[in-house]
């Protein structure tokens, strides 16, 4: 439950708006060749509060959490609102009435680890690396935590809390090789607390093995020949190609911007094979990686098909972008710190998996690549992106062949969904990086295994 108790300040907000009280907390431990080289616990909190007058937003934050606080982010708020008015186009369409009403918390159920106990598991798993794997480079591991507790209350009577946690154990290994250092990371974790997903040494034991084994065959990698290929991008890249060069282009505020979205809806973008969805908290019966229940406009979060069999369907709002197309407001709008006012941004954005078995697919490749894991990547309004690879294979008559050391994709979304012949049964999400748009977001992303043609960078 909430220790902020917020709705004694329903008399308090007045007119049209929402006050948030918000506080994030990350821990972070990080180990190089068995040192502990980092340590830290941090907290940010504060309240901010939004007000809609006289045709225009006002937004204020201040970092305390009390009653005197409250009186003096709403009193602020609404002046910044009044001024603001008479310098901006003002907007005069009915929004959705904000009224999600909930309760959330992740918080651990499992006894909590004090830091000695988290120093002690990294010990033991360098320990197990450096036994394991004597010719390593280097050894990271990294173990962090973020928890984000929120409190929402509006003058359309939504009263929602929520305690959302992600943590996870990173491990890098590195390798010399003749064509210089390689290298190869494992991630352990997801939705919970560093008590709920501390990984098993069987899982370890697993996971670390299938890792080495890449990075042992990327030390003797080739470079892939440049050009447009036909591919198979695994989950990962389906994942990051999902939210990267499709979600964004589609999230309303830019496609106001003038996204390449804003020309497409209603037309064929993609394959009929590709279905992208927006996914809010659960997704095939299971509960999605980084799962939003309510936004931070106190909207009630429902999933958003965004592509369907191939056509553009819809684009994510928030509640003044939805009035302003005439659509759904489907709570897509949420922010960082409390200092932040809300965005719109994505979710849990995956694509939907097929028929198709993943060997089946690989079998089918005369002459081209699996394409595994990645590194960064941009794209931008246009959906023209480009993406680092980081682990892949060649694959010569229907069989892998040498790995590949590091390249990149690149190409136009819409243009390469379009090339999409086979999708795997099987997906996997991805939920522990942050996205950037103005302010950092927790997101998830995913998808199954497909088989494209895209643009593939050389040495």
């Amino acid at each position: 439950m909430s220790k902020w108790n917020l709705s004694s300040a329903s008399s308090k907000l007045n007119g049209e708006g929402e006050l948030r009280a918000h506080e994030n907390r990350t821990v972070q431990f990080q180990m190089i060749n068995g040192q502990l080289v980092g340590n830290a616990r941090s907290s940010n909190a504060g309240l901010s509060a939004r007000i809609f007058q006289k045709g225009a937003w006002g937004f204020a934050s201040v970092p305390e959490i009390s009653a005197s606080a409250t009186d003096r982010v709403l009193k602020q708020a609404g002046t910044n609102a009044s001024t603001l008015s008479k310098h901006v186009a003002l907007f005069d369409r009915p929004m959705a009435l904000a009224n999600a009403r909930g309760n959330k918390d992740y918080t651990t159920k499992n006894r909590k680890l004090s830091s000695q106990d988290i120093i002690q598991f990294m010990n033991g798993l360098d320990a197990k690396m450096k036994a394991k794997f004597p010719d390593l480079k280097s050894r990271t591991l990294m173990v962090y935590e973020q928890d984000f507790e929120k409190e929402v209350l509006t003058t359309g009577g939504a009263l929602c809390y929520s305690m959302l946690a992600r943590s996870y154990v990173r491990v890098y290994m590195s390798l010399d090789s003749d064509n210089g250092p390689v290298d190869v990371q494992q991630i352990f974790g997801g939705i919970g607390q560093i008590e709920d997903n501390l990984p098993s040494e069987t899982e370890v034991d697993r996971k670390l093995e299938e890792a080495y084994r890449h990075l042992k065959n990327k030390a003797k990698g080739v470079a892939p020949q440049a050009g447009m290929k036909e591919v198979i991008m695994d989950s990962k890249l389906a994942g990051i190609l999902a939210h990267e060069a499709i979600g964004h282009t589609t999230e309303a505020d830019l496609v106001m911007g003038g996204s390449v979205a804003g020309d497409y809806l209603g037309q064929q973008v993609a394959s009929p094979l590709v279905t992208l969805v927006d996914f809010a908290h659960t997704a095939l019966n299971q509960t999605c990686p980084l799962p939003v229940f309510f936004d931070d406009e106190g909207i009630e979060a429902q999933d958003t098909v965004i592509i369907e069999n191939g056509v553009l369907k819809n684009y994510m709002h928030s509640r003044e972008s939805a009035a302003r197309f005439g659509h759904k407001a489907t709570g897509h709008a949420r922010a960082w710190g409390f200092n932040d006012e809300p965005l719109i941004r994505m979710r849990n954005t995956a694509i939907l998996p097929g028929q198709d078995r993943l060997e089946d697919m690989i079998a089918s490749v005369e002459d081209g690549y699996y394409l595994l894991d990645h590194g960064n990547g941009q794209a931008d309004s246009t959906s023209e992106f480009m993406f680092g690879v980081t682990l892949g294979y060649e694959i010569k008559n229907g069989k892998l062949g040498r790995a590949l050391l590091d390249t990149t994709i690149s190409g136009i979304a819409f243009d390469m969904l379009k090339t999409v012949t086979q999708v795997s049964n099987e997906m996997t999400w991805v939920s522990s990086g942050t996205c950037g748009k103005k302010q950092p977001m927790t997101v998830g992303m995913g998808g199954p295994a497909i088989k494209c043609q895209v643009n593939l960078g050389g040495r």
